[in-house]
């Protein structure tokens, strides 16, 4: 649960006061003495930025911060600021309330300082017996710039990056295809969105080939969720259509994963689950931009009946795929939404999908590699906001020349590519079945960490769901 943000007309008592600034000047009004003082210009001096000062039985955090010339690099650095304060507090303190004054900085950055001690609270603990370390629950705030507005909207915005870790981190025996489902519906009531949720007969009468071939492996049945928010007053015309790869639990199918790499699998819905916590977020804030969401969802097991590598599968728009490897089965749930998408007449469509190890190799944990067709005007607005919030998008070329590799012998395209440029191939695939602007984004590399990574925290990191939200209000 994200911590309770409360605004404080003035400095409150607190057992721990954590403050951010950038010169002595901007924390004289805590009541620090001369001593105090001294001490902290030492500090400084001997370029220690986070300085602890014990005035018992209340605690004075001080983080000192000195900006960069990158503005996106600064506030960067204040998140990772706000989470070595939690990482301090909870590893040191015993309290679960903070009070937090703004230094005399700017809006930007004082709101990124919160954001990392927003993010950087976070922890999965649900299935442990003994909590580890004391959880914030609540961020008293005083500023004169930070308004109850700014409050709301950055509360929203942690809620749903919470959400979208949440939703990854569950282990599959919680969280198969039908119970995913019931957590969509349940949280659309919660932000007022129009939720349909296709069954396993509906996805067959709707001839959606590639999520039923992917699911024959399955005991449980498969879903695609269609979600909508639609203000009266929408900028938009045409809608952003979000799809997210929801594949709860990834074996690899018949092409079984080997050993470790299997370990992490229930992170291969994470495109399903930032989508969605992302337009959940949309709704929550109230913002003036008609979105669409789907997202196809199922497992893919080796069951008795799976599909196998050689299988034609007939898609949704009836063009025919021929099946190289069963462990490329996103690709499948995907090209399904991305056709049926085309009825909607969208703006521009972005998937979102763990998709290859290719661009988890290519550039690691570190961003999204994305491509697009038709879509340079939206993919400028995504990358200025992936630099923004700091979830930054690499583009990768999307040559006619990669096409080739997909041609099949015995159906209308093959699935999967040659032995290079696994997620440029990926991509085309999806490509063809769009008519639109269309935004292909893989996140496998950043969607699940090994380790931490400062506000990032080890497992489900909740990218691209802020970038999203900050793209989706810069669109119009």
């Amino acid at each position: 649960m994200t911590p309770k943000i409360l605004k404080r007309k003035k400095i409150i008592q607190a057992n721990y006061t954590v403050a951010l600034f950038n010169k002595i000047d901007d924390i004289k009004n805590l009541g620090l003495s001369t001593k105090d003082i001294s001490y902290v210009r030492h500090q400084i001096k001997n370029k220690k930025d986070c300085i602890t000062i014990n005035k018992h039985p209340n605690y004075i955090i001080l983080q000192h911060h000195k900006a960069d010339k990158n503005k996106d690099i600064s506030l960067e650095s204040l998140r990772k600021n706000g989470n070595d304060i939690v990482s301090l507090i909870k590893n040191n303190f015993d309290t679960n309330k903070i009070l937090v004054v703004d230094g005399l900085f700017n809006k930007a950055s004082f709101n990124a300082f919160i954001e990392g001690i927003l993010l950087g609270n976070y922890s999965f603990s649900k299935y442990k017996t003994k909590k580890e370390g004391t959880e914030i629950k609540e961020i008293n705030v005083f500023s004169k710039d930070y308004k109850e507005e700014d409050i709301k909207k950055i509360s929203i915005i942690a809620e749903s990056v919470y959400l979208s870790r949440d939703l990854v981190n569950e282990p599959v025996s919680e969280l198969n295809a039908p119970a995913f489902a019931k957590r969509i519906e349940a949280f659309s009531k919660k932000a007022n969105l129009k939720c349909d949720i296709f069954n396993k007969s509906k996805i067959e009468s709707l001839k959606m080939g590639g999520i039923l071939a992917v699911n024959k492996g399955s005991i449980d049945p498969p879903f695609f969720a269609c979600l909508e928010w639609k203000p009266k007053k929408a900028k938009n015309k045409k809608p952003i259509v979000l799809v997210g790869k929801g594949i709860v639990y990834d074996t690899g199918g018949l092409n079984l994963k080997p050993g470790s790499s299997m370990e992490n699998m229930k992170s291969d819905m994470g495109g399903a689950a930032s989508v969605f916590a992302a337009i959940y977020a949309i709704a929550k804030l109230q913002t003036d931009v008609h979105v669409i969401c789907l997202i196809p969802s199922t497992d893919n097991r080796p069951n008795g009946n799976a599909y196998v590598s050689g299988d034609v599968i007939t898609m949704y728009d009836g063009s025919t795929v021929e099946v190289i490897n069963t462990d490329a089965e996103g690709r499948m749930v995907l090209a399904d939404a991305l056709a049926y998408a085309k009825k909607y007449d969208p703006a521009v469509v972005i998937d979102v999908a763990t998709l290859t190890g290719s661009a988890d190799r290519a550039i690691g944990p570190h961003g999204v590699v994305a491509m697009h067709q038709k879509a340079s005007s939206f993919m400028k607005t995504l990358k200025k906001s992936g630099d923004e919030v700091y979830e930054r998008i690499a583009e990768f070329p999307f040559w006619p020349e990669y096409d080739e590799t997909l041609k099949s012998d015995i159906a209308d395209v093959k699935h999967m590519g040659g032995g290079y440029a696994g997620m440029i191939t990926a991509g085309k695939f999806l490509a063809r079945f769009t008519d639109y602007p269309f935004i292909h984004l893989d996140i496998a590399g950043p969607a699940f960490l090994d380790t931490s990574d400062s506000y990032r925290k080890k497992g489900a990191t909740g990218i691209p769901t802020r970038l999203l939200i900050d793209f989706i209000e810069k669109s119009f």
